[in-house]
């Protein structure tokens, strides 16, 4: 499973960059709202500080203008995906943009047929919002297992990108249904490090280590 960090803060993502677990960014109009900080200045850095794909958000709502917005976009960085919303015209633009080369992230996908029409428009990646799905009375996970199994029966090659993760949890269900990438904020990617045992282990052997009184050389 790729991960993926769901923030526009450069420190956070320098952070987990320097893990070497990071594969991508996502970001939206929101998180590059909340930066406080120009859009294409934001997206260009951190285009820079990662390898893999960086989804960067039209916001026009109809075709010809999230073109000439995707145009603009896509100049940023080879690494830039463009994200467009799970409508008519998203994936009109999704399948100009596809035939052409360009990645494609469909968001806001809240059903299994929209994500099959997301694949039949040749998306890169379709982000099932699981957070919000389970908000609303729904059951993420069960769409998540939908999505796997219809992308399995016709082979498409289209990445289910597990969206809206709230905690640890979600990512390992996410894992088990067979998503290909997990976004999620910083702090959940630092919950998967943690575990009570593992701080009670690492406690235990450094009082046994002080109690030796030897150090390891480091020069």
């Amino acid at each position: 499973m790729k991960f993926f960090v769901d923030t526009a803060d450069i420190a956070d993502i320098k952070e987990m960059a320097d893990t070497g677990l990071l594969d991508g960014v996502t970001t939206n109009p929101s998180l590059i709202a909340k930066s406080g900080r120009d859009f294409m200045e934001v997206t260009r850095e951190i285009c820079g500080l990662v390898d893999g794909p960086v989804s960067a958000e039209v916001v026009a709502l109809d075709h010809e203008t999230m073109m000439k917005e995707a145009e603009t976009l896509r100049k940023i960085a080879d690494n830039v995906c463009i994200k467009v919303p799970l409508t008519i015209d998203g994936l009109k633009t999704c399948k100009k943009l596809t035939s052409d080369g360009t990645m494609v992230n469909v968001t806001l996908c809240f059903s299994a047929n929209q994500a099959l029409l997301a694949a039949k428009a040749g998306a890169t990646f379709v982000s099932p919002f699981i957070g919000r799905h389970d908000d609303n009375g729904f059951d993420g996970m069960e769409l998540i297992g939908d999505i796997r199994l219809i992308y399995n029966n016709y082979d498409f090659e289209t990445e289910i990108l597990a969206a809206s993760i709230r905690n640890p949890v979600h990512v390992l269900q996410s894992a088990r249904l067979g998503a290909d990438v997990a976004t999620m904020p910083p702090a959940v990617i630092k919950g998967l490090f943690k575990h009570v045992l593992t701080d009670k282990g690492l406690e235990g052997f450094i009082k046994d280590w002080e109690k030796t009184g030897q150090s390891i050389p480091t020069s």
